[in-house]
């Protein structure tokens, strides 16, 4: 199946938001994918179509490259990259990046790689090449490029810079995520100076991720006090962030010309476009909607992805085992990590073993009517990591399956 997120049906079908009837939604999807064995994972075209063209809205006209680590299937990549405003993709690997550039013509690697094999097979391939754009916040990852393959030996590699977005607050510490060492104009514009003059390497752009504001929600779930905090945190981190980024791109461009300047993610699109040196925003979890993006107050994505799981057992009258289910989300360990159970309402996980590796008992007032054979549905925390999980992702549009779309792990890759 080849989805059309620009179909004037879907964006119709979207705007009646089936999701906000969580029981119909869900029982839908169900219905569709039955025949389909477990762990099954579906994707809604309608609520897929929604969220692309409402990260677009609030794009307000900036380009937005797509976070492949948050989608992870190839034909939701090129679905989205077909409609106007999304160009380029945001990759998590090298070797994905060579994979991804047989069809896509630009792909920046958010995070600097040691991938020895990977830089020789990008090196031997002139129109990856040309394509692929890889991160580097310190001489030693140049260093290790030349070692693998010398200068006069290969193509000219495209280069990001990597400029740190984090707040250095005197009170609170790091805020943030331990990205780039490289935190101020001096040091970008010194570190590009040095690239400058070796030879083998292009500066392409910059890339400055605030994960801090793009990826911690402001209004988290039954937290209002918490969510006061996070608030005030992210409005004060990003005052800083806005004068210190905006003076280190213009001394950066006094020296190079940038093709491009990446910033925020899903979380944070309004904000970043509206600083006015950006020129792209990247996104991707947004596009799925996992629950991690429940806790946002500025937007609410619709939940596009879900999965499926078999009742096997029925330890006791109150329990319904399934099959599976530890799809454990990346972060700090903890409860919000675990999928949520969201079909049929009323079922919480047994508290002394949650979801499971290979089972996960059920509890609540559902699971004492379940029976062998029913299924519960899941929504993951997080985006793209689901796909890791299955070969397939069966699409479903006005309550009917389409063709099963190939995950990365379907097409037989598996690059973290």
């Amino acid at each position: 199946m080849t989805l059309d997120l620009a179909a004037p049906q879907l964006r119709a079908a979207a705007d009646t938001q089936p999701w906000l009837d969580p029981a119909r939604y869900w029982e839908s999807l169900d219905r569709a994918t039955r025949e389909y064995s477990a762990p099954v994972i579906a994707l809604s075209a309608e609520a897929l179509s929604f969220n692309a063209h409402d990260m677009l809205r609030r794009a307000a006209g900036l380009p937005i490259r797509v976070a492949s680590k948050s989608v992870r299937v190839r034909g939701v990549l090129d679905a989205v990259l077909a409609l106007p405003g999304y160009s380029g993709v945001l990759g998590y690997s090298l070797a994905e990046a060579i994979w991804l550039s047989e069809t896509i013509d630009d792909i920046v690697v958010a995070y600097p790689t040691a991938d020895r094999a990977a830089i020789a097979a990008l090196a031997a391939d002139p129109r990856a090449a040309e394509r692929v754009t890889l991160m580097v916040d310190n001489p030693e990852q140049l260093d290790l490029i030349d070692s693998v393959i010398a200068p006069d030996e290969r193509p000219s590699i495209r280069l990001c810079l990597d400029f740190d977005a984090s707040w250095r607050s005197k009170a609170l510490g790091h805020i943030g995520v331990f990205r780039s060492p490289i935190h101020t104009t001096a040091g970008l514009r010194s570190f590009a100076q040095h690239i400058l003059g070796r030879k083998g390497f292009t500066i392409a752009g910059v890339m400055s991720y605030e994960a801090q504001i793009a990826g911690v929600g402001d209004d988290p779930v039954g937290k209002p006090a918490a969510g006061v905090v996070m608030r005030a945190m992210q409005r004060a981190s990003h005052a800083e962030l806005v004068d210190r980024r905006a003076e280190a791109l213009a001394s950066l461009r006094e020296i190079v010309e940038l093709e491009f300047v990446n910033g925020g993610g899903t979380g944070s699109i309004e904000r970043t476009v509206a600083e006015g040196g950006m020129t792209e925003v990247a996104a991707g979890s947004g596009l799925f909607g996992p629950h991690l993006f429940d806790n946002y107050r500025g937007f609410s994505p619709a939940p596009a992805v879900g999965f499926a799981l078999d009742v096997v057992r029925r330890p006791n009258a109150d329990t319904a085992t399934l099959l599976g289910g530890g799809w454990i989300a990346s972060g700090p360990a903890g409860a919000d990590r675990l999928p949520q159970l969201v079909w049929p309402e009323g079922l919480r996980y047994a508290p002394r073993e949650a979801a499971g590796e290979v089972q996960s008992p059920v509890v609540g007032a559902a699971a004492r009517d379940m029976r062998v054979g029913d299924r519960v549905w899941l929504r993951h925390t997080k985006s793209g990591e689901p796909m890791e999980h299955g070969n397939v992702v069966v699409p479903v549009n006005d309550g009917v399956a389409g063709d099963p779309l190939l995950t990365y792990r379907g097409e037989g890759k598996c690059f973290l």
